[in-house]
């Protein structure tokens, strides 16, 4: 799904392009691995797509473009507002940088030298 949000628009909703491949490609490949390969895409990241895991982007068009060229994109993708967008979202984004940031700032703290700055060579 990819998210399309003017920003600042936080309490409204915004438009999520979803696909409808998946349904498509039924009996057309035995797995995910044929559809990812033939899309040129990771098998991971098709996967993702199809959890709702992973945002769709510019590649995933292209490549289900590329397994269904007698598509027309609005077969193959629509828009849907199903999404509420809110400063939560800012703030976990936030949050979780930090405590990215502070486990990195740990691991260099416990390298045996206190932390102290390293010399380049």
């Amino acid at each position: 799904m990819l998210l399309y949000e003017p920003s600042g628009n936080y309490g409204k909703t915004a438009m999520i392009i979803k696909t409808r491949i998946f349904q498509l490609c039924d009996g057309k490949y035995r797995n995910l691995s044929e559809l990812a390969r033939d899309m040129g895409l990771s098998v991971s990241q098709v996967y993702r797509v199809r959890e709702g895991k992973r945002n769709i982007n510019q590649k995933f068009l292209v490549g289900a473009k590329k397994v269904f060229p007698d598509y027309r994109l609005d077969e193959l993708f629509y828009l849907a507002d199903d999404i509420e967008l809110d400063k939560d979202m800012e703030t976990f984004v936030t949050n979780r940088y930090r405590h990215i940031v502070k486990q990195y700032a740990n691991m260099d703290s416990s390298d045996g030298d206190g932390g102290s700055q390293r010399t380049r060579s």
